[in-house]
């Protein structure tokens, strides 16, 4: 199988990644686990802006590649390292949004308790030390920060985020990115309110 249209949908959400500026032209990647022992990888070295279903490839669990000519993203042993981690997780949106990944630079906390749609979509972020690019002690750390989140604060690096569908990834990045941007003006402006724990724990029963 091919899986044509799951390839389309990657790029799609890479595109999407890139015209929302929550990426750069060679900044992030996005998989998706199509069955138990296979991935879609977006390709190494490619315009974000433009990707299509041609740039991306299908990689084994094991991180063997079915197609030879295809260059997957560094990241790969990064993504199968969650999966292998967390089973329940079919897609992965990494990327490199502005603010979220000024508050992993800068070790700060991005405050999820500001509003009902951060707390429901994201939860409580977890936090990885920084290890360097494309390695396994990067994708080791990470792993084992996904295990208490969907959301993975990569300290000097950027975001991950996991999900049941690209969908859901890329939803828990894009409202981590803005819950990062409300902390930042918040905390400009001063007297900020987060929700009480009673309000929290109803928006927890709600969503489970």
């Amino acid at each position: 199988m091919n899986f044509q249209k799951q390839k389309e949908e990657v790029a799609y959400f890479m595109r999407r990644l890139y015209d929302k500026g929550l990426t750069t032209t060679s900044g992030g990647n996005i998989s998706l686990k199509v069955d138990e022992n296979q991935i879609l990888i977006t390709a190494s070295q490619t315009d974000k802006g433009r990707m299509n279903a041609g740039d991306i490839g299908l990689v084994n669990i094991d991180g063997k590649y079915d197609e030879s000519a295809f260059k997957a993203s560094m990241e790969t042993g990064m993504h199968l390292a969650v999966y292998q981690a967390r089973k329940d997780v079919k897609a992965i949106v990494h990327a490199h949004p502005v603010f979220a990944t000024a508050f992993a630079i800068s070790d700060k906390t991005v405050n999820c308790k500001l509003m009902g749609e951060a707390r429901a979509v994201c939860g409580e972020p977890a936090t990885a030390e920084y290890k360097l690019m494309g390695t396994k002690s990067l994708a080791e750390v990470v792993a084992k920060a996904a295990l208490h989140s969907n959301i993975v604060l990569m300290q000097n690096h950027g975001v991950l985020a996991v999900g049941n569908s690209l969908l859901e990834a890329f939803d828990r990045l894009e409202v981590f990115e803005a819950s990062a941007k409300l902390t930042f003006i918040t905390g400009l402006l001063g007297n900020r309110k987060e929700l009480s724990q009673e309000e929290l724990g109803q928006i927890d029963a709600l969503f489970g």
